[in-house]
């Protein structure tokens, strides 16, 4: 069985070897054992009530309880901007008009920004390769919502993902190479680890203030903004079924868009009911072809597990899943589909 818990500090193992499947496109989690125990760390406070939970860490893990293993990790970082400034690009338009020459020219134009700031950004997403496909990387994915959906009070109204862009197998991205480069002495891999870890002040350092004309960069450029990552379609996709929408921003090294939602929009927000548990041991776990997730409510160790759906006003769970969940029955725990209806 799998189920979705807080990360712990025994974890750091197994988020260390899942990290190394990574590559360059997680660089929230680097593969480095003092960072990923001083992000455990925050989250552990954040849980534990030693930090503020509306500018907290939150790190989910899966965990396969047969093999007591942790095979996939999820995010949300409550308020984004508070420590450290964050950066976007806003793409929008530039307008030149001379009557007298009978010209009107639009120009796409990107402007530094900081408009995301105090909004509450979800990701530092990662499944092991063994464990993608059924369901599982939807579970890891919509968890969070359950969690944003069930404490909303510690958490901002706009939900926000920033996408992975477009750059080659060996880290290049073409944005970088034509626009970063010329402003900062490192590579684009080196520049997004550095901004990954929360080392922004380079960027407000050596960033050029003025507009960008996109009309002045290289197709190979101007093409990829906006676009994301051939291995991220699958969240974009997700994303989009849950409500997310592009915002206009993009990341300001790769040209990946970013996603929003209102939190009380989101789907699997929107489609959650409240239900109480009974306990029957003759119900079968098979999930079948419209699967439920279904979380416990506690914030300390929220616990997300998927189960068959159930057409009555109960949940009915054998003890063995009530376990997982840490629930008892007549607990009320939070039920919605796990997928989009119609997929």
């Amino acid at each position: 069985m799998l189920i979705i818990r807080p990360i712990q500090t025994d974890d750091l193992d197994d988020l260390y070897e899942l990290t190394g499947a990574a590559g360059n496109g997680l660089t929230t989690l680097p593969q480095d054992r003092d960072i990923l125990q001083q992000k455990i760390r925050k989250a552990r406070d954040t849980f534990e009530g030693r930090c503020p939970p509306d500018a907290g860490l939150y790190l989910f893990v899966l965990e396969d309880l047969e093999q007591n293993r942790c095979v996939g990790v999820s995010g949300i970082q409550a308020r984004v901007g508070l420590d450290e400034v964050f950066y976007n690009y806003r793409l929008s338009i530039t307008v030149h008009d001379s009557r007298e020459l009978d010209v009107h020219v639009r120009t796409p134009t990107l402007y530094l920004t900081n408009d995301m700031t105090d909004a509450t950004e979800i990701g530092s997403l990662l499944l092991a390769e063994d464990y993608r496909g059924g369901g599982n990387g939807l579970l890891l994915a919509r968890s969070r919502f359950l969690f944003l959906g069930e404490f909303r009070q510690h958490f901002s109204d706009k939900i926000f993902a920033e996408l992975r862009g477009i750059s080659d197998d060996q880290g290049v991205s073409p944005l970088w190479e034509a626009l970063g480069r010329r402003f900062f002495d490192m590579s684009f891999t080196e520049a997004d680890r550095l901004s990954g870890l929360g080392n922004k002040s380079f960027i407000a350092e050596l960033m050029p203030r003025f507009p960008i004309y996109l009309s002045l960069l290289p197709d190979s450029a101007s093409e990829v903004i906006g676009q994301v990552h051939r291995d991220t379609r699958p969240a974009l996709k997700m994303l989009q079924a849950e409500g997310f929408n592009f915002n206009g921003l993009v990341d300001i090294f790769d040209g990946g868009p970013l996603l929003e939602a209102f939190l009380h929009n989101i789907r699997s927000i929107r489609q959650s009911t409240l239900r109480r548990v009974v306990q029957d041991d003759s119900v079968s776990m098979d999930h079948g072809d419209n699967p439920v997730m279904v979380s416990n409510g506690s914030f300390s160790d929220f616990r997300v597990a998927i189960v068959p759906a159930c057409g009555d006003s109960h949940l009915r769970l054998p003890k063995a899943v009530m376990d997982a969940l840490q629930i008892t029955e007549d607990d009320e725990v939070r039920v919605t589909p796990l997928k989009e209806v119609g997929l």
